[in-house]
């Protein structure tokens, strides 16, 4: 019987001055790991060679200088520079910050390539890595620049997701961005996602408030009665089975997210205050929407912790058995698009017997 190919993991290796590289050692000493997947690590040979020393970790590491040296059964790490480099843990570095992004954007044009097949990215400082090369405030806006389709901010758990109509926006800017076309697409990206990424058939999905109570029918706020509800109206007529806008401040409390399979909300904090509480550092950064999967840690480098091997490596696993769960089902599902008389559709999940994210 032919054996099936090993999906090839590609990991930016983040800020070295923070735990990034901590909590992908830790996640790669369980040799198990290399039964579900052939890890690619952005970096170099050398400065990780002294981080498993440091933080005790007993792997065994493979250096390679280009993709064709790949080997499954090996921790590979791709060579993208070999010079010394200087690492003061906890502190804010330019260089080491051009270096996180020299890891990214090579990891990025290896997934262009397809030489790896999914990407997981370690943390980044958003401020150590702006330069007049790269002015992104994160990996986000990086990748929508540089894969296909339009990025989405998607936090998931077995459990809970939660969509975000705006991210990295100054909340006095939230509601100007929202508009009925920005909220249409959101939410027509989060249901593909469901469908074609979490083999969801009919997903259910939740659209909070933008103001307090979802603005009380105008008396706190116009948007929500002029903007959101009509466009939530127009997407239900359309077919797809959203419900809301739901006041943000009671929806979690209540338990009422817990029947949908998704949420979308407004801003960044209205979402990932909720999301983070509840996912108890199992949270997974997806970044939905594109023609490449991409998923990350749901913390940051931790400056505080770094150098010190107190790091939890709990998301960043959880990230990478995210990655190729996404990435089988996506291929499942482009497959039976294409060929539908190939297989049996798969049957509808409801809420609590979900593919495992």
């Amino acid at each position: 019987m032919k054996k099936e190919k090993k999906i090839r993991l590609g990991i930016s290796i983040g800020d070295l001055n923070g735990i990034g590289s901590e909590v992908v050692l830790k996640t790669f000493q369980d040799t198990r790991m290399l039964d579900f997947c052939t890890p690619v690590i952005f970096a170099s040979v050398k400065i990780l060679s002294f981080l498993k020393k440091k933080y005790q970790t007993n792997i065994n590491l493979h250096g390679i200088d280009k993709t064709s040296q790949i080997l499954d059964g090996k921790i590979n790490v791709l060579n993208v520079w070999k010079e010394p480099l200087d690492i003061k843990f906890g502190e804010e570095d330019e260089k080491v910050g051009s270096y996180a992004i020299k890891s990214l954007k090579a990891a990025t044009q290896a997934l262009k390539n397809d030489e790896i097949d999914v990407l997981v990215t370690a943390p980044i400082n958003k401020s150590s890595i702006q330069s007049d090369e790269f002015k992104f405030p994160g990996h986000t806006d990086y990748l929508d620049q540089e894969l296909q389709g339009n990025s989405l901010m998607f936090m998931i758990t077995d459990d809970l997701k939660v969509g975000l109509l705006t991210d990295h926006v100054a909340v006095k800017d939230v509601a100007e961005t929202i508009t009925p076309e920005l909220i249409e697409q959101k939410i027509n990206t989060i249901h593909h996602t469901l469908k074609q990424d979490f083999a969801i058939a009919k997903p259910k999905i939740a659209v909070l408030g933008i103001n307090p109570h979802s603005g009380d029918n105008g008396v706190i706020g116009k948007e929500d009665e002029e903007v959101l509800k009509p466009t939530i109206q127009k997407i239900i007529d359309s077919g797809k089975l959203v419900f809301g806008p739901y006041a943000a401040d009671s929806f979690f409390g209540s338990d009422n997210y817990k029947a949908f399979d998704a949420i979308v909300a407004a801003y960044h904090d209205q979402g990932l205050i909720p999301f983070k509480t509840l996912s108890f550092g199992k949270g997974v950064n997806y970044t939905a929407g594109l023609n490449k999967v991409r998923t990350s840690p749901d913390h940051g480098t931790a400056f505080e912790i770094a150098g010190q091997n107190k790091a939890d490596n709990s998301s960043f696993k959880e990230a990478v058995f995210a990655a190729l769960k996404i990435y089988k089902n996506r291929n499942e599902y482009q497959d039976l698009t294409k060929n539908p008389l190939k297989k049996q559709p798969r049957k509808p999940q409801n809420k609590n017997n979900q593919q495992q994210a």
